[in-house]
């Protein structure tokens, strides 16, 4: 195991710190599992993107840039008014 350390800032540490008092975890823990569930969600959002280029690609002959979905994705889910991308041969 690699011994790893981070310098979080003062408002971080407070607010992990609120989470675990009284749930017996210890904010060492927590961050762990942050961490380990941070790299399964790029794990995951690669493959979902992965994927969704293959079938799109198969099926039209044209595929969507995932990183352009994914923000576009990110300004809807704020409300902002956005252009969709467009698919590229």
């Amino acid at each position: 195991m690699v011994a790893a350390s981070l310098e979080l800032p003062d408002e971080l540490e407070r607010r992990i710190a609120e989470l675990v008092a009284g749930t017996g975890q210890t904010a060492h823990a927590f961050v762990l599992e942050a961490i380990e569930q941070a790299i399964e969600r790029a794990v995951l959002r690669a493959r979902f993107a992965s994927e969704a280029l293959e079938a799109e690609t198969q099926r039209t002959g044209k595929a969507y840039d995932a990183s352009e979905a994914f923000d576009y994705l990110a300004a809807k889910a704020r409300g902002e008014k956005v252009n969709r991308p467009r698919a590229r041969a």
